[in-house]
């Protein structure tokens, strides 16, 4: 998304570069009235800039006083500063601490032109976006384990009762659930529930009330 206002202030030739390089990237290119110049959604995240294409070394404080606005709207905002020519970096260099930003709040992205400029907004983004893509990967694949682990605990500990094997064990789990719940089923409940056999289903009941059971089999 770009914001029309920037749209409107820049160049012709520098808006249809952005067009062609957003398509070439399978990027779709749409104008809307929004806070920041740009804001991209990759991997399910929203990643906000502000891109100065003009930087005024004789009026720079607007685009500070915007940024220090912007940084409490968005959690993930860069700003990419066209720069250039010596006399704008030294300006910026010098204002960026007269103003009092933080070093990396927000992470400011100093350019020598346009075209560079918008190739690193698209490489940022999508970057940060791969990144929250993996970080869920990851989380998904550590639930994974986790669940797989949980089971075989679950099972070590059902198919220890006597008689019960892996089969009555997984039909308990989805059934009635966790090793708590079963504890607390009546026999009638299994019964009604899963096949198992009403030998079965009262020794499992047993198994988690009567001391004689629950004392006697040992998990290996």
């Amino acid at each position: 998304m770009m914001n029309t206002k920037w749209r409107d202030e820049q160049h012709p030739s520098f808006i249809n570069f952005i067009a062609s390089f957003l398509s070439a990237n399978s990027f779709r290119l749409n104008f809307v009235p929004i806070a920041p110049d740009c804001i991209f959604n990759c991997g399910g995240l929203s990643v906000a800039f502000i891109f100065v294409t003009n930087w005024d070394c004789q009026n720079c404080e607007p685009i500070f006083s915007r940024v220090k606005k912007l940084k409490g709207q968005f959690a993930n905002l860069y700003v990419v500063v066209s720069l250039p020519i010596k006399e704008q970096n030294d300006s910026f260099v010098h204002s960026y601490f007269k103003y009092g930003m933080e070093l990396g709040k927000p992470t400011f992205v100093p350019v020598q032109d346009l075209e560079m400029g918008f190739e690193k907004i698209v490489k940022i983004a999508h970057s940060r976006g791969t990144c929250k893509r993996q970080d869920a990967l990851s989380k998904l694949k550590a639930e994974r384990k986790q669940s797989v682990q949980g089971m075989g605990n679950f099972l070590r500990v059902v198919t220890s009762i006597p008689g019960i094997d892996n089969h009555d064990a997984n039909a308990l789990n989805q059934a009635i659930g966790s090793i708590e719940a079963i504890a607390k089923a009546s026999k009638g409940y299994i019964l009604e529930n899963t096949d198992l056999s009403a030998d079965n289903a009262e020794t499992v009941t047993k198994f988690f009330r009567d001391p004689k059971f629950y004392l006697g089999p040992k998990i290996n």
